[in-house]
């Protein structure tokens, strides 16, 4: 089997890219597949998985495990955090400086390597939140 980073960018893999870098959401792969289906419109959901996983071997994009039970996909690469909204499941994205320090003391605790970290927010969208506000004065 050919690693992941020797393949080549195929024009399924190309668009796939493409559209998951133009949403700030961090779709499914069904998702993934209903926006790819736009401009390809005879592709399978299984090609869709196959390049997904490619894409994300490939470090092309970034494959969040988030707690709701699906795979979400990133094509923003930057180091950043998520906030996921506990009601509709609404993810937004974090941009503020990485806890740092937090890896050193994690590393001196544990005696492990750290290489990285993943820190994930739970709360109310926006949206969530005044729809549970209406109806508590309701």
């Amino acid at each position: 089997m050919i690693p992941a980073s020797k393949r080549r960018m195929t024009l399924q893999r190309k668009i796939i890219l493409e559209e998951i870098e133009k949403v700030n959401a961090h779709p499914a792969a069904d998702e993934v597949y209903e926006l790819v289906r736009g401009r390809l419109p005879k592709i399978s959901l299984g090609t869709v998985y196959r390049n997904l996983e490619i894409l994300s071997e490939s470090g092309l994009i970034r494959k969040l495990d988030l707690g709701d039970g699906q795979w979400r996909f990133d094509g923003n690469l930057k180091d950043h955090y998520h906030v996921q909204c506990i009601r509709c499941g609404r993810i937004g994205d974090v941009f503020c400086k990485p806890c740092e320090d937090l890896e050193e003391s994690v590393q001196e605790k544990t005696e492990f390597e750290i290489l990285s970290h993943r820190l994930d927010f739970v709360g109310l969208c926006p949206e969530c939140k005044r729809k549970e506000e209406q109806q508590w004065q309701d």
